[in-house]
């Protein structure tokens, strides 16, 4: 039996702020996906992701997924992870209710974008997955490399 094909407009996930968050909304931009945590050597890529939601707001859309899979980095209640992003780093891009990216629990989201970079897992926190404005899976970023690093930019 085949898995049916997904594309990732078909995802839709519950948003920090209780609005759904569909992705087929994205149509015609360009997608960051990012798996954020607020306790992450890496946290502080918050602010570059809202600066390039900021500047990049009418053809790329930044969505922050957070998870607390790699080193429980994100343990704080979804109400905590809101406050956290707006009072640190004054986040308004979408981002999602907590959810696994991997292991038994990883949401489906995550198993596409996973099989779309080739069967790679994420590596850690704030890996980034750029979709390009229709749909299709671009490249995936090393947690390292920063949302307003070259190798990002010229790929918007």
């Amino acid at each position: 039996m085949s898995t049916p094909t997904h594309s990732i407009y078909d995802f839709e996930l519950e948003g920090l702020n209780g609005k759904p968050v569909h992705f087929s909304n994205f149509k015609g931009k360009k997608i960051l996906i990012v798996n954020t945590a607020s306790a992450c050597m890496y946290t502080p890529q918050y602010a570059q992701l809202q600066e390039l939601h900021e500047e990049f707001a009418n053809s790329v859309a930044v969505v922050g997924c957070p998870c607390n899979d790699f080193g429980s980095q994100e343990p704080g209640a979804n109400e905590e992870i809101a406050g956290f992003c707006q009072t640190h780093y004054g986040v308004n891009f979408p981002m999602t209710q907590k959810i696994h990216i991997k292991g038994n629990q990883k949401h489906p989201l995550y198993h596409w974008l996973c099989q779309q970079n080739g069967g790679k897992e994420v590596e850690w926190n704030f890996q980034k997955f750029l979709i390009d404005e229709n749909g299709n899976f671009v490249r995936a970023f090393s947690p390292a490399i920063e949302p307003l690093s070259t190798a990002i930019l010229e790929l918007l």
